[in-house]
């Protein structure tokens, strides 16, 4: 996609603007990834990435970015038998997914409507 893009925009002064536009415009319909205890889902179809194809996936970025993280980096390091079992109920982990999911897509939300604002400024003005 991104290579269909830079072909097709060329290189005047307002070809990167429109790449951007036209790139946010196709990423948001995608499905964003939903935070959850694998221990309350039946359905591990549930559990694939559709994308990557693989059965299996969980994803975590640094510790020190995002509760969400801490948590998967404590229960995969439990997991693998390197620390302690969380002691954690699954209903209190889904608690706490659900709450990251809530904030992870209120910031989504804001970051569009941020993103829509300056595009219409950027039409305004131009």
């Amino acid at each position: 996609l991104q290579k269909s893009l830079n072909e097709t925009f060329g290189a005047d002064k307002y070809s990167e603007a429109r790449k951007e536009v036209l790139t946010n415009m196709f990423s948001r319909p995608m499905q964003m990834a939903l935070y959850f205890c694998t221990g309350v889902l039946e359905d591990e179809t549930l559990f694939r990435h559709y994308a990557l194809n693989v059965p299996f996936y969980t994803h975590f970025t640094s510790p020190i970015r995002r509760y969400a993280d801490v948590i998967v980096h404590r229960l995969l390091s439990a997991s693998l038998g390197a620390s302690s079992p969380i002691k954690m109920e699954k209903d209190a982990i889904q608690r706490q997914a659900d709450h990251c999911n809530d904030r992870k897509m209120a910031s989504k939300r804001v970051q569009e409507l941020s993103a829509d604002l300056f595009f219409a400024v950027f039409v305004r003005v131009r």
